[in-house]
């Protein structure tokens, strides 16, 4: 593992990662960029290797072969190594679990001020007064007191994304973040989120929902069967998919995609750029 100092326009770097579990083979040769400040989803039907990734992103996972790079630190293929190793990394990556994972027996307070005491030193009152900045941030500074049992879903996954991004990091990642949401809350979360990126985060989030990924994402990655099929500007990629993986996804939410739009020659598919909207005083 290395740390190359210096900052660049790409926040994570995959390359030819692959990933088995004894003999089945999960992910087989992913490659995909983020760049600061996009909001990318990572979409796909389940068991196509989403959560894994996020997962071997940040070293919850061992990967046989490839690299991933995480600004600038590199995580190369073989065993997990401990956690004190991982420290510059998990300054650099956070990630808010589908079921929150909040401690039961924490307050909200505490849940967002675990890591920076414990990992990093910093003292209660900082610690505090940061966490408070955070959950303010984030619409529930009211709840700061509350248990995660008197939270409701969209309260305690804003406590995990303040307690993710306790220890600042610039890249948060984020496993089916509409799951436990009704559609109010999802309109939120997305507002939440760009709100985010405007102050200079990344985003990777993992998901099958496609409206959302309309509505919040900068670009989408597809995957099927644990390689990356498609990827591009979600309009296009959603609205015209060039591969039968995501137009199955699409399917599978309910939506019936349209059909694949005659490309440019020599571009792959998801490079077209999509068509311009008309001006309201065009004809």
């Amino acid at each position: 593992m290395e740390y190359a100092a210096g900052l660049t326009a790409t926040m994570l770097e995959v390359a030819g990662v692959r990933l088995s579990r004894g003999e089945t083979p999960v992910l087989q040769g992913v490659d995909f960029r983020v760049e600061r400040g996009e909001r990318v989803a990572l979409m796909g039907l389940s068991g196509c290797g989403k959560t894994t990734m996020l997962r071997a992103i940040v070293a919850l996972e061992p990967f046989q072969s490839g690299a991933i790079a995480v600004d600038g630190f590199r995580l190369d293929p073989g065993p997990l190594v401990g956690e004190s190793r991982l420290r510059d990394l998990r300054r650099r990556v956070g990630i808010v679990f589908q079921f929150h994972h909040l401690f039961a027996h924490l307050s909200a307070l505490d849940n967002v001020t675990l890591a920076p005491r414990h990992a990093l030193g910093v003292p209660r009152d900082e610690a505090e007064r940061r966490a408070l900045a955070l959950l303010e941030l984030l619409g529930i500074a009211a709840r700061a007191r509350a248990l995660p049992r008197e939270l409701s879903g969209g309260e305690a996954q804003r406590v995990a994304i303040a307690r993710a991004l306790a220890v600042d990091p610039p890249l948060l990642l984020m496993d089916e973040p509409t799951a436990s949401l009704d559609p109010a809350r999802r309109g939120e979360l997305g507002e939440t989120l760009q709100r985010l990126t405007a102050a200079g985060r990344t985003l990777l989030m993992a998901t099958h929902d496609d409206d959302f990924a309309r509505e919040v994402s900068t670009r989408v990655v597809i995957l099927s069967n644990g390689e990356v099929v498609e990827a591009g500007h979600p309009h296009q990629v959603l609205r015209y998919p060039s591969h039968p993986a995501t137009r199955a996804l699409l399917q599978s939410q309910g939506h019936l995609p349209s059909p694949p739009q005659a490309h440019l020659p020599g571009l792959a598919p998801w490079l077209v750029a999509p068509p311009p909207v008309p001006r309201q005083n065009e004809p």
